[in-house]
């Protein structure tokens, strides 16, 4: 059988990784950058077609995968007479494995699925690197015969594909992991910060901490950063993680929940970005923290 031709929007590291992967498997792409060139460069000089529009590249594609930073970008996207949706066939599969919001999703749903056409979320987990090899977490929702019909290629994108359930789901999982993932992450800079300032040796905080319980991966990760001076084990950046919570707050405002937890971790990390740390990676609070414990 033969593969589906595949249009890819957003070439940025996750997205230029997947690419690559999906080249190296053998599925011819049409490919729309975003922001800047070498990406889009690698991959036409890797047999890509590079599309002048959204809707010129959904409308020679079986598949549309969108790798955005944000619901507004993917949005942008999809809509008006250059977007995505105005270049659909019936029965093309669009895909976001952004981090968006629910009810985006949903609302993005009901446009293509007048086009004759299927939405389905499917955020990821793990990093860049794991891209090139294939090894993902890919948690996808929506229709299930559409998840079906693709999952030979998420595999061939992931080691742990999910389908979990309706649309929207998987973006409502991963706002709720992520939530979860950098309220770890700022508590434990802060934990290593707070060690400094009390004169008590960041390696021998982490020796106890890891002997019980606490122990993570995200610890590892925050003290590969604090102790061995290697942030890039989690290369996710402050702006991301600050959006990511703010999308988790919005999401938890939409449900009349109001959230407590995930407001010191977006206070932080906002604060971050205000300072001009947005670029830096997640494990860097750690120096935010200690720059405010300063006497």
């Amino acid at each position: 059988m033969s593969k589906p031709h595949i249009g890819f929007i957003g070439l940025g590291l996750m997205g230029a990784a997947m690419v690559g992967r999906l080249q190296s498997k053998g599925y011819e792409l049409t490919v729309m950058g975003n922001v800047t060139r070498p990406r889009i460069d690698a991959a036409v000089a890797a047999g890509a077609t590079e599309a002048k529009t959204a809707a010129e590249l959904a409308s020679v594609s079986d598949i549309v995968m969108l790798c955005m930073d944000t619901s507004d970008s993917v949005e942008s996207r999809m809509h008006g007479d250059d977007g995505v949706i105005a270049g659909l066939k019936p029965g093309t599969i669009v895909v976001d494995f952004g981090t968006s919001l629910p009810g985006s999703t949903k609302a993005l749903g009901a446009a293509v699925a007048e086009k004759g056409a299927t939405y389905l979320d499917a955020p990821l987990g793990r990093t860049p690197s794991h891209a090139v090899d294939g090894l993902l977490n890919i948690m996808c929702s929506g229709d299930k015969d559409a998840f079906d019909k693709i999952e030979p290629v998420f595999q061939d994108l992931g080691e742990n594909v999910f389908h979990l359930g309706e649309l929207g789901n998987g973006h409502t999982i991963k706002l709720i992991n992520n939530f979860f993932a950098m309220t770890t992450a700022n508590a434990m800079a802060e934990a290593f910060a707070m060690a400094d300032r009390a004169g008590v040796g960041r390696s021998d905080l982490y020796d106890v901490m890891s002997a019980g319980p606490l122990k993570s991966g995200m610890m590892d990760f925050v003290k590969a950063y604090a102790v061995d001076g290697d942030a890039n084990n989690l290369a996710f950046s402050v702006q991301n993680a600050c959006k990511d919570v703010g999308y988790y707050s919005q999401m938890a405002s939409d449900l009349d929940a109001p959230t407590i937890m995930s407001n010191c971790a977006r206070e932080a990390l906002g604060l971050a970005v205000d300072q001009g740390m947005g670029d830096a990676l997640v494990p860097e609070m750690v120096d935010f923290y200690v720059k405010r414990f300063a006497k």
